[in-house]
């Protein structure tokens, strides 16, 4: 046994150098970044940013695969469920580590099994409601919805959407009656709130804006604690009584949870370098984005506090998925 001690001591040091070294040395081979969503839209453009900058900046391939299905939650079960080896990386949606913890009885992941790496970026919503409607501002809109019994409807993309959880916040907020009416897809909500089919809906601030500036639609309050540079005369729905009242969307690159620090650090600083160019802010600001900011630690304690916030309106709202 004694003889024995010094090989097992030998064996686990050449494991932890093999595993020091590894990491220093990654990426060797292609990096998977899964998009958890179809291509096109917010989350697939920035996972090809993130693959973009891997192929780039760490001399291996980015490898965008669109893994779709179950609201995100089947892409992003297969990065959770992934070798933490740093080859297989996902982006991540609010919605998808926040609220479908919550929302799903049966998710296949849970939110530890995942570590983020980098905030990409956060997207603004704002509260429009179609041009028909009289009220011009937070205050106005809460009367005439008390004054209609049936509630006034508000659109989203779906359940469980940012849309949703916004609308469904607001109703707890302000104790007036608001009825959820989800599609499948942010077009199809958007053209029936441009038809008048529905009343109101939280909209990511690119996707809002042409209407607003056409007149068909109307803002009401902007969903952030600050105002929107892009919608700068529009108050914040805070400001208009509603303290803290915040509904904003993000996207974060993550990996599974026992990835390496040293890789995620040095994936994270090469994603910071990208996202701190001045190019690079500009053109998330003119798609109504803001470029990520942050530590995987700070990351880490804003999905802590809003999946409190967000399983709470998910309790006590008896929110179901479609």
């Amino acid at each position: 046994m004694k003889r024995l001690l010094p090989v097992l001591f030998a064996g686990v040091a050449l494991a932890l150098s093999a595993g020091a070294v590894s990491a220093q040395s990654w990426p060797t081979k292609p990096v998977r970044v899964i998009v958890p969503f179809a291509p096109g839209g917010p989350a697939d453009q920035l996972g090809r940013l993130a693959a973009q900058i891997i192929t780039d900046s760490l001399g291996q391939p980015g490898v965008v695969e669109n893994k779709v299905g179950a609201a995100g939650n089947i892409g992003v079960d297969l990065v959770a469920k992934a070798a933490p080896d740093g080859y297989t990386l996902g982006l991540v949606p609010v919605g998808n580590v926040v609220v479908n913890p919550a929302l799903f009885p049966n998710l296949p992941y849970a939110a530890k099994e995942l570590t983020p790496v980098s905030m990409l970026a956060t997207v603004e919503n704002v509260l429009v409601v179609h041009a028909g409607v009289t009220a011009t501002n937070l205050r106005e809109l809460l009367a005439l919805a008390r004054q209609k019994p049936e509630g006034l409807s508000f659109a989203s993309p779906g359940a469980g959407s940012q849309a949703h959880l916004a609308g469904e916040l607001l109703s707890l907020e302000s104790n007036v009656k608001l009825v959820h009416v989800p599609y499948k897809g942010i077009g199809p909500a958007m053209n029936d709130l441009l038809g008048g089919q529905v009343t109101m809906m939280f909209a990511a601030t690119s996707a809002a804006i042409p209407h607003i500036q056409s007149g068909k639609l109307r803002a009401i309050g902007v969903a952030s604690l600050k105002k929107s540079a892009a919608l700068p005369q529009v108050p914040t729905i805070a400001e208009q009584g509603l303290a803290g009242f915040e509904a904003v969307s993000w996207y974060a690159l993550m990996a599974p949870a026992a990835t390496s620090r040293e890789v995620v650090d040095k994936l994270h600083a090469e994603i910071g370098r990208t996202l701190a160019r001045a190019d690079t802010r500009e053109r998330f600001a003119a798609q109504g984005m803001e470029a990520g900011t942050g530590t995987p630690q700070q990351i880490a304690a804003r999905i802590t506090a809003e999946s409190a916030r967000w399983s709470e309106v998910v309790k006590k709202r008896n929110l179901k998925p479609d």
